[in-house]
């Protein structure tokens, strides 16, 4: 019997030819920008499992039990990251008062009988089912969306080189409200972030020297009163002490920071092998799936791996930058410079606590550590990327 094939009606396409066509979405999404992100997420998975596996008192007894949960936060961040490509940098500028104005209701939530505390901050919103939401995580992506929203409305509508004096002060104050709410917590990590990404957004804006200057002035003097006035707990206070002198109590404030730094330096070159390190093993760092995943990195995969991480982290920044010199509209670059500041920024510190050279602060590693906030919220500054990519003129 003769197999018939349905001929091919003019103009009709297959899946693949609409895949590859020039203009495709495919086409115009940066893939290494998606790859790098992806490899860490799944790096990360394996290494959440490793520091977790042996720890009974943390998984129920089921050695799955933060694999399957990370591998979800992951499965959940692509889908929200596909979203914010779907919608689009633009559409989604419409609802940026109401993502703001959430982020800040759930921040005041935080701090009534509805908060819950995890080491001493009072950051978490427990959801049920052993899941909590960290307000904080959301007030990231707020903040950028909303200053760049202030600061590019002069720079589009009124043609200007440089937001002016209103729009600046609009901007910051904007910043300030979730930034306080979030050191009220107490989460200096977090309001460090939030000033970070202020100051990128700022510079992305065009905004002057002078601003700047000011800015990073009024910084030093708030943290110099809150030291004054005593707003820090005392962990906190003890974190800062075993950051300035490591020989402090190394069995108390400093323990921590030395068990980190003899994780990654016993790592050697290579590493002692994926799921064989033995300081992971014998659970001496605390917290290693989350602020202390890269400790988990240095001891198994070595400096090799560590490398790796940073490569792959320098990638998503690079190509970050790229989309913001090529974005479409000025609203896009603010978005995408805030974006890349936000993930240099809570990325060198979280590395940088785990090899001693910055205070611990409690701040995830974006990609690797767990955390399903923390994990949304990096997935969808990546989708807001892609956003701004796929609507770019320019080949990247």
């Amino acid at each position: 019997m003769r197999s018939y094939t349905r001929p091919q009606v003019a103009g009709e396409q297959t899946v693949w030819t609409r895949i590859t066509a020039k203009n495709s979405l495919a086409r115009r999404l940066d893939w290494p920008l998606l790859g790098a992100a992806v490899t860490l997420s799944l790096l990360g998975t394996l290494l959440v499992y490793s520091a977790t596996r042996s720890r009974t008192d943390l998984n129920n007894g089921d050695p799955q039990y933060f694999l399957l949960r990370h591998f979800l936060n992951v499965s959940i961040g692509l889908g929200l990251a596909a979203g914010m490509v779907w919608l689009g940098h633009i559409r989604l500028r419409t609802a940026v008062p109401v993502l703001y104005g959430l982020s800040v209701v759930l921040s005041i939530a935080v701090l009534t009988p509805l908060g819950s505390s995890v080491n001493g901050s009072r950051s978490w919103i427990q959801v049920g089912g052993g899941f909590a939401f960290q307000p904080s995580e959301l007030v990231k992506v707020g903040v950028v969306l909303g200053m760049a929203t202030l600061l590019a409305a002069p720079l589009e509508n009124e043609h200007r080189s440089r937001p002016d004096s209103r729009a600046v002060l609009q901007a910051l104050g904007l910043a300030t409200v979730p930034a306080v709410l979030v050191l009220l917590c107490p989460d200096v990590g977090q309001t460090m972030v939030i000033a970070a990404i202020a100051v990128g957004a700022l510079l992305a804006s065009g905004t002057g020297r002078g601003w700047i200057l000011g800015l990073l002035g009024l910084g030093l003097a708030g943290a110099l009163a809150v030291w004054q006035l005593g707003l820090l707990d005392e962990y906190q206070i003890n974190r800062f002490a075993a950051f300035a002198n490591p020989a402090l109590d190394p069995a108390g404030v400093g323990y921590n920071t030395n068990q980190a730094r003899i994780a990654i330096g016993s790592g050697g070159l290579t590493g002692q092998g994926l799921f064989h390190g033995s300081q992971t093993l014998g659970q001496f760092v605390p917290e290693q799936h989350t602020d202390f995943i890269f400790t988990v990195v240095g001891e198994e995969l070595g400096f090799a791996g560590a490398g790796l991480v940073i490569v792959l982290l320098g990638v998503v920044l690079l190509r970050g930058c790229r989309i913001a010199v090529h974005a479409p509209d000025r609203y896009g670059t603010i978005v995408a410079v805030g974006i890349v500041t936000w993930i240099a920024f809570q990325s060198f510190q979280n590395m940088g606590m785990a090899l001693g050279i910055m205070p611990v602060t409690g701040l995830p590693l974006p990609f690797l550590s767990y955390g399903g906030s923390s994990m949304f919220a990096i997935w969808i500054a990546v989708g807001l990327l892609q956003a701004i990519r796929v609507r770019s003129r320019t080949r990247l």
